[in-house]
């Protein structure tokens, strides 16, 4: 099964702890290693404000999550950010990645 490059940025809301946003995380990225996903980073955006209001909230805390993995991973991650009450949107982007090309790297050693 071929494996690709993924990008989710989701906003979980204000409301939540520091203790509550870690878990939450935690619960996510524990998700994708466990159906087979490799979460290579985790970026804690912090509070910001929205540039519209979703549902009464008018902040949310945004979280970047880079891993590579099956692409079925990513609808069962949607699927469960989705369903949660912590998760007030969500993104997900394949990237493209194309390899090094063999010239570049044989300029480079």
């Amino acid at each position: 099964m071929k494996k690709f490059v993924y990008e989710t940025m989701y906003i979980l809301r204000p409301d939540l702890g520091e203790e509550q946003t870690e878990v939450a995380i935690a619960k996510y990225q524990n998700f994708l290693r466990e159906n087979g996903a490799d979460v290579s980073e985790t970026q804690h955006r912090g509070k910001r404000r929205l540039a519209y209001e979703i549902g009464k909230y008018r902040e949310g805390i945004y979280i970047q999550m880079n891993y590579t993995g099956p692409g079925k991973v990513v609808a069962a991650l949607e699927r469960m950010m989705r369903l949660g009450d912590d998760t007030i949107r969500y993104l997900t982007i394949k990237q493209d990645v194309t390899p090094p090309k063999p010239e570049a790297v044989a300029a480079e050693a």
